[in-house]
C-alpha cells in the first residue's frame, strides 16, 4: 500500500506547462488501486488547488468532484489517536507537525511507501518509506 501525499494531487491537475512531466506520472499514480489518502491530504489538496492566484485555479465545484473521486481509495480519518502519534513522530524525527501528520497516517494505514517530493527520498520513518515519484 502507498500513501499519496498532496503535491501529487496537486500536480495531477497541474495546466502549468513546466510542469507536465509531473503531471503525466501523477496521474499515472492516481490510475492505481494499492492507494491511501488521508483527510488531510484532500483538505490540503482543497486548499491549494482553488486558491485566489493559482495558475489553474480550480473552482469549489471542480475541486470537491476530484476529492470525491479520490474517496475510492483508503482514507484516513483525523482522529485523537493521529493527533498523538503525530505529536510523537514530530518530536523524535523533528518534522513539521503536517509533515509528521502524512507520516503517521501512512503508518496507521499500513503504508511502506510515501509518495511525496516534500521529505527526504529514500528516507524511512517508522517504517514508512519516502519516495520522491518525480525524482529523476
Amino acid at each position: 500500500m502507498r500513501f499519496v501525499d498532496t503535491n501529487v494531487l496537486l500536480y495531477a491537475v497541474s495546466t502549468t506547462p513546466s510542469e507536465a512531466a509531473k503531471t503525466r506520472v501523477a496521474r499515472g499514480i492516481l490510475d492505481a488501486d494499492d492507494l491511501a489518502l488521508s483527510v488531510q491530504v484532500l483538505q490540503e489538496f482543497y486548499v491549494q488547488a482553488t486558491r485566489t492566484g493559482r495558475s489553474g485555479r480550480l473552482s469549489h465545484e471542480q475541486a470537491t468532484l476530484l476529492v470525491e473521486s479520490w474517496l475510492r481509495f483508503r482514507v484516513l480519518e483525523t482522529t485523537v489517536g493521529l493527533l498523538r502519534g503525530a505529536l510523537e513522530v514530530r518530536r523524535r524525527h523533528r518534522l513539521s507537525y503536517w509533515d509528521a501528520a502524512i507520516i503517521e497516517a501512512a503508518r496507521l494505514l499500513g503504508c511502506d511507501t510515501l509518495l511525496s517530493e516534500d521529505l527526504a527520498h529514500g528516507r524511512a520513518y517508522d517504517g514508512v518509506k519516502v519516495t520522491d515519484p518525480f525524482r529523476r
